[in-house]
């Protein structure tokens, strides 16, 4: 059974998180397999991956990247992607790859 997957890259600019992009497959196979097949196209996605702002607070400011691992290491990271999941229609909890790119260098 198919399945939509995506490759997210997180845009931090000194220490700032100030955009997401993203890129979905829709492929077949187990949650190992796909996980690599997702590392193995970062590189090459980033370039063609679609942009999306990231959340501002009330003052219109970005998050500030701790900010953003605090709500990771919760599990609430997925609130923020919402926009990229309904662009992409992916279901409830979807599998994904979250990578940094910090001041314009992708890190794996």
């Amino acid at each position: 059974m198919n399945e939509v997957i995506l490759n997210i890259y997180l845009i931090i600019n000194n220490g700032i998180v100030e955009a997401f992009r993203a890129v979905a497959y829709e492929i077949e196979g187990g949650d190992d397999n796909k996980i690599k097949f997702l590392k193995s196209k970062v590189e090459e996605d980033y370039s063609k991956s679609f942009l999306f702002d990231a959340p501002t607070n009330r003052r219109g400011k970005f998050m500030k990247y701790p900010k953003f691992a605090k709500l990771e290491k919760q599990g609430m990271q997925y609130q923020l992607f919402e926009e990229i999941f309904a662009r992409f229609e992916v279901p409830q909890n979807p599998l994904i790859c979250v990578t940094p790119v910090v001041d314009g260098k992708i890190l794996n």
